[in-house]
């Protein structure tokens, strides 16, 4: 991978749009390293010259998505927010814009999340895993707990969001156009209704 580093940015940048764009449509299995190239405007040669292997590649650009994503949000979050739900709607946000900023990475990541190939599906859950602590800080540092009605059990609450992510990924896996504000509007309206029945009546 160094010798990919020493790029200049631009050209790394080009080279990793085609392959975020090539494998989202195609999946990681009909991903050729030729499609990739094509793509990226250099030869097949090249790509192993930068990255080894296809699988290399793919995991690069898993991680690099998420570190993408998690950068946006440690740069812009407001950890003094102590509402729950007002953290996971900025959260989301945040996310929803850096994928606006990145058009190639919502359907990449769509593509990862349901990746069935054996040759990295391990690799793909070892890395997403990497990410639960991050996302439970986020949820939940700092935030008041005396909000909710007694009884509720958080960890089974961010089950729930991450069904309701699960929904909402799946929807767009055979969406070419992402609409980011329909997508936006569906989860404040499932988010309002979850504040709603498990927020004590004095703070919805």
């Amino acid at each position: 991978m160094g010798k990919f580093f020493n790029l200049p940015v631009d050209k790394q940048n080009i080279i990793i749009d085609g392959a975020l764009k090539t494998f989202g449509t195609n999946g990681y299995k009909k991903t050729s390293v030729s499609d990739i190239a094509a793509a990226a405007g250099i030869s097949k040669a090249m790509v192993f010259h930068y990255f080894g292997t296809k699988k290399a590649l793919y995991l690069y650009l898993v991680e690099l998505c998420g570190n993408i994503i998690m950068n946006e949000i440690n740069e812009k979050f407001d950890s003094t927010l102590t509402d729950f739900f007002d953290r996971i709607l900025l959260s989301t946000d945040i996310e929803i814009s850096a994928m606006k900023k990145h058009t190639a990475i919502p359907n990449f990541l769509t593509s990862m999340y349901f990746e069935s190939d054996e040759e990295v599906k391990e690799d793909i859950k070892v890395i997403l895993a990497q990410g639960d602590g991050f996302r439970n800080k986020i949820a939940f540092d700092g935030i008041d707990y005396s909000k909710f009605k007694e009884g509720i059990d958080l960890k089974l609450v961010m089950k729930m969001l991450f069904w309701i992510a699960d929904g909402f990924t799946n929807q767009l896996s055979n969406n070419k156009e992402v609409d980011f504000d329909e997508i936006s509007k569906e989860f404040y309206d499932c988010m309002n209704l979850l504040k709603n029945n498990f927020y004590k009546e004095e703070y919805i």
